[in-house]
């Protein structure tokens, strides 16, 4: 489980065979499970200064490989005595969307992003997602996109300063509205009974 607040930007070192490696600040262990660019994944090999994690062939079918260079964000997964700042994450992505649109307005920044139609209904206006590891609140959700508000500090903190038009980011939904509609409503269309589900949450 994480936070969705990422502690790193760690650099990929090397991508083959399946397996991706990276240098980075952060120590952990073998076994050890690991947030990259948001998916859940576990470490398999621990050096000086570098980790290597695995990926399977499901993981490689979901996420956005071509991302995997330069730097990634990384997350390591939550302890017992940690606290809860961004949202509950799993690091199990959804799928992948796309950037469509990028606004600076004043001290911050506006992404739009489209999402694939299985993933709108769990999309809410002020509600949670999971982009690239970030946990971000939904301000708009459009027809086929959502507009995410990323404050400068997050900015800074994140690689979101370096995304352009036109990328490709890694989606995760948010937990709570995926298994409140599998539980209560998975033959409507209306995300508005979520959005009412999820407020009497």
């Amino acid at each position: 489980m994480f936070t969705g607040l990422i502690r790193e930007c760690a650099e990929v070192l090397d991508f083959s065979a399946n397996i991706l490696t990276l240098k980075a600040a952060h120590k952990p262990k073998i076994g050890d499970s690991i947030c990259v660019n948001g998916a859940c994944l576990t470490v398999v090999f621990v050096g000086e200064g570098v980790f290597k994690v695995e990926l399977s062939y499901e993981s490689r079918g979901i996420l956005a490989l071509e991302n995997l260079k330069g730097k990634v964000h990384i997350e390591p997964s939550l302890s017992l005595q940690d606290g809860l700042e961004g949202h509950l994450v799993q690091g199990h992505v959804d799928g992948v969307g796309k950037i469509t649109k990028i606004e600076v307005k004043e001290n911050s920044t506006d992404f739009y992003i489209n999402v694939p139609k299985n993933l709108r209904l769990f999309m809410i206006p002020k509600g949670s997602v999971t982009i690239d590891g970030v946990s971000l609140t939904i301000n708009e959700v459009g027809e086929d996109n959502i507009r995410l508000t990323i404050i400068s500090h997050t900015m800074k903190e994140t690689l979101f300063y370096t995304y352009k038009v036109a990328r490709a980011v890694n989606i995760e939904s948010d937990m709570i509205a995926r298994y409140l509609y599998n539980l209560s409503c998975k033959k409507t269309d209306e995300w508005a009974q979520i959005d009412r589900i999820m407020a009497i949450y």
